[in-house]
């Protein structure tokens, strides 16, 4: 049996505070240690772009918010595996991991439950108005709080966009509240129990209250613009757990302020971090969070052992799950590289 090379992992340095203690908890890091063969360390640097000189000495990569691109894979012969810590990709160049034969991965079994939480956190705060009577609370308005009547959930309906992974979960939480359930995604190929599939405009003018969990596509920016805002009823919150431009901000904003509908519950906007000076902050109708309602203990130990579990697959000769560029699974470039791990 010939022993093998180490097979070295990079950590982009976004993963560390500044004293250099990692500022996420436990991201499984126990996987990549007691792994044979395998050799870790955080990058350097902090880069927005990954650069070729700080990627080409490694076999595989677990990527935080650094950008990928076709330029990072220049010389960069050895490296097999992007695994980005979460489920959104959109700071990597697909196309460009495939052609260099380097297969992307994600991390959906991490954070599905915690993002299907976070939804439904959302909804019931909105519901029950909780921004705003803490606020009266706080301040000794408690004469004003008839003026601030929450609205129960039981009978009410409920539209995902976007019924994936972490819309399934969001219907199964939402099970007991027994409310309608009306689901829109073009890509689904079979039926969800309990769920009504209908199209977007549909789920627009009937859902109470209507939760964005797509992923962000060239098809999914500003889904939802101004007319399709206008659908929404006048009680109808929207909530925003997935990416920012999938809604027009603006044309929400202004949405919003004239109380064409409820309010809006949103973790993610079209630039982060939104400015200071963004008319949205000064709303009294919406409940913001910094990219960041999801991030718990559960979450980040969730991810960062989905994506510590693809560097060692990979570490080991194995494809790993949840692969977002299939296509590259034929690549005979990187069939040789997982050849090459595997034992002699």
């Amino acid at each position: 049996m010939t022993a093998r090379s180490p097979f070295r992992i990079g950590l982009t340095r976004d993963f560390l505070n500044p004293d250099g203690t990692i500022g996420f908890g436990d991201i499984g890091l126990a996987l990549l240690g007691a792994a044979p063969d395998v050799v870790w360390e955080f990058l350097p640097e902090n880069s927005s772009v990954l650069q070729p000189e700080q990627v080409a000495d490694y076999d595989g990569l677990l990527v935080l918010t650094p950008k990928v691109t076709s330029t990072t894979f220049a010389g960069a012969d050895r490296l097999s595996i992007i695994a980005r810590f979460g489920v959104g990709y959109d700071n990597v160049d697909v196309a460009a991991c495939t052609s260099a034969g380097v297969m992307l991965t994600i991390t959906p079994d991490g954070v599905r439950r915690p993002v299907a939480v976070s939804a439904i956190t959302l909804l019931l705060a909105l519901s029950h108005k909780l921004l705003i009577k803490d606020r009266l609370t706080r301040a000794g308005r408690w004469s004003e709080k008839l003026n601030h009547m929450g609205m129960g959930v039981r009978g009410r309906t409920l539209g995902v966009i976007g019924v994936g992974n972490i819309g399934r979960e969001i219907f199964q939480l939402a099970a007991p509240f027994e409310m309608r359930h009306l689901g829109y995604d073009p890509f689904l190929k079979t039926p969800v129990a309990g769920v009504e599939l209908v199209s977007l405009e549909t789920l627009l003018q009937e859902a109470d209250y209507i939760v964005v969990c797509c992923a962000l596509t060239s098809e999914t920016h500003h889904l939802l613009n101004a007319d399709r805002l206008r659908l929404l009823k006048t009680n109808a919150y929207l909530i925003n757990v997935a990416r920012g431009p999938i809604i027009d901000q603006t044309a929400m904003t202004d949405a919003l302020t004239k109380r064409q509908f409820a309010g809006a519950g949103l973790d993610v906007f079209d630039v982060e971090p939104i400015s200071p000076n963004d008319p949205l902050l000064s709303l009294d109708n919406v409940i913001l969070s910094p990219h960041a309602i999801c991030w718990t203990d559960e979450c980040f130990t969730g991810i960062g052992r989905s994506a510590c579990q693809s560097l060692v697959d990979v570490a080991a000769g194995r494809a790993p799950a949840h692969v977002v560029n299939r296509e590259v699974l034929t690549n005979p470039r990187l069939l040789e590289k997982l050849e090459d791990r595997k034992q002699k």
